[in-house]
């Protein structure tokens, strides 16, 4: 059961290193109340586990220690729930501000409470597992396992009522994670709460079952925590994660492009390592290939552009296809012109690639596989220089003499 626990608080552990970025959780309120909350319902697992309890009371030398710092640290994640709930709904900041610092100061009085009701109750024999019916009928005790269910309740009930109306307002992932939030949630409440409940219940009419506190309730609490870490990590993680997948396409799609450039590219290249996500490795791509065109614009022949432009539209390309048939040439051409280390043609204009009037990389994509289409050239003649060829930066031949 430990070992359920535990790894229920690894994955809520896990969901907030995900979703909380240093530089800019602290600025932003939201993402700042989400990340607490997740920790903090991280170490309410930890703490509610019997190894950690047992090493609590051991530590301070008083029984049942761990249970007031379990209940404390689960009255704090309902507290923080219910801040991330203000804080998703938002409005006025002056309204938001006096609404969070009313759900602490309820949730701090409840804390003290619990504390208070623990100093005061006679609990002198440790319980790790079965604390709450062992001692449901123990007063003070009574009164300080009802206070921590009570608590907990109202915050989880009030998310379920928030999940329930914001998920009929969105659409696409935030629908879904939302949806798999209230799952969560009626997981607490129907196998942890209700249990623990009635567990109780039955303590106070004479009954055991127990089991459904110490059997029941800790499981179905790690799945419902499982299932809201998914649902807060979702509508956050998966766009990233198509975002990466794109880049990391397009930048294998520039490789024709980029295996033709690369050698006049004088932009710095940065430390690479396997962990580099593929946004960063796109990125410096693109930069080192918008580098390199702008050190070949000044080789650009406008004839080879107009002759293959031309040749294009004969055969019934479309005139964007044509464009960047004859765009590719010209910059194959000019490659070629300069590994030669010719003097560049004197057109007397300048010109600009369509890859360098879009933003983005579309352009730079569309140009590789227009490289990529080009038809191989024919073989050269003894003593000429080789024509352009696509996706390669031909070396000078020296020319034979006889």
């Amino acid at each position: 059961m430990s070992l359920v626990v535990y790894l229920a608080a690894f994955v809520f552990g896990m969901s907030a290193v995900l979703l909380c970025r240093p530089r800019t959780a602290v600025r932003n309120p939201l993402n700042l109340s989400t990340c607490v909350a997740i920790a903090l319902g991280a170490l309410v697992f930890v703490c509610a586990a019997p190894p950690t309890l047992s090493a609590v009371n051991a530590l301070t030398g008083i029984p049942n220690f761990g249970a007031p710092l379990t209940y404390g640290m689960l009255s704090a994640y309902s507290c923080s729930v219910l801040v991330l709930l203000i804080n998703w709904r938002g409005g006025p900041r002056v309204l938001v501000r006096r609404l969070v610092l009313r759900s602490i100061a309820a949730y701090g009085l409840l804390v003290l409470a619990i504390v208070g009701l623990f100093a005061l109750a006679d609990a002198d024999t440790e319980r790790l597992r079965d604390l709450d019916t062992y001692y449901a009928n123990t007063p003070f005790m009574r009164e300080m396992i009802l206070l921590y269910l009570a608590g907990h309740s109202a915050a989880m009930l009030a998310m379920c009522a928030v999940c329930v109306k914001w998920g009929r307002e969105v659409t696409g992932l935030l629908r879904t994670g939302l949806r798999l939030i209230l799952l969560g949630v009626l997981l607490d409440v129907v196998g942890f709460q209700l249990t623990k409940y009635t567990a109780v219940v039955a303590r106070w009419s004479g009954h055991d079952l127990d089991f459904l506190s110490t059997d029941v309730a800790p499981p179905m609490a790690s799945l419902g925590a499982l299932v809201c870490s998914v649902g807060f990590v979702l509508p956050r993680l998966v766009p990233s994660v198509r975002s990466h997948w794109r880049g990391l396409g397009d930048y294998r799609r520039l490789s024709p492009l980029w295996s033709l450039v690369q050698s006049v590219s004088t932009a710095p290249r940065p430390p690479t390592a396997w962990w580099q996500l593929p946004q960063a490795r796109l990125q410096w791509r693109e930069v080192s290939i918008h580098d390199a065109l702008l050190t070949l614009a000044p080789y650009f022949d406008h004839r080879v552009r107009e002759r293959v432009r031309d040749a294009a539209l004969r055969t019934g390309r479309s005139p964007h296809e044509a464009r960047l048939a004859a765009e590719a040439a010209m910059l194959a051409d000019a490659a070629r012109r300069a590994a030669a280390r010719e003097q560049p043609p004197e057109t007397g204009r300048s010109y600009r690639l369509y890859a360098t009037e879009v933003s983005g990389t579309s352009g730079l994509v569309e140009l590789a596989q227009a490289l990529d289409r080009l038809p191989p050239a024919p073989a050269a003649p003894e003593g000429a220089v080789p024509p352009p060829m696509a996706g390669t930066m031909a070396e000078p031949e020296e020319p034979h003499v006889a």
